[in-house]
């Protein structure tokens, strides 16, 4: 078993970003059997004002909540990358990606509105 790591940029507010951590959380407990860990959660958000951040890669989910939610306010949402750090076999990993990927867009290509606009990396 070595460290994984696993990459999602969101474009989320603390009630979406916790949401997404759930569903992290349930498909790595899903791997449970495999002594599959989160090792670590980094959530990086983009700073007002100070240098580039590792969320400024995707501020084009924030076009894409515009384009689906048109004339209504982001709020307190943002650019916001999640990255794991996993202790588990690469299939374990892959597995992971996939059931998180699946989740947040149950609907895969079919044309629907993301609960949170997503990017996996």
């Amino acid at each position: 078993m070595r460290r994984r790591k696993l990459t999602f940029g969101l474009y989320a507010d603390e009630q979406g970003l916790a949401w997404a951590l759930n569903l992290v959380e349930d498909a790595v407990r899903s791997r449970n059997a495999r002594n599959t860990r989160i090792v670590s959660v980094t959530v990086a958000h983009t700073v007002p004002g100070g240098g580039p951040s590792a969320a400024d890669g995707y501020d084009f989910l924030a076009e894409q909540w515009a384009v689906e939610h048109p004339g209504q306010s982001s709020g307190a949402r943002q650019p916001v990358e999640l990255r794991l750090r996993l202790v588990c076999s690469r299939r374990t990993r892959r597995a992971i990606r996939r059931t998180v990927i699946s989740t947040l867009c149950p609907e895969e290509t079919a044309a629907h509105i993301c609960r949170v606009p997503w990017t996996a990396a």
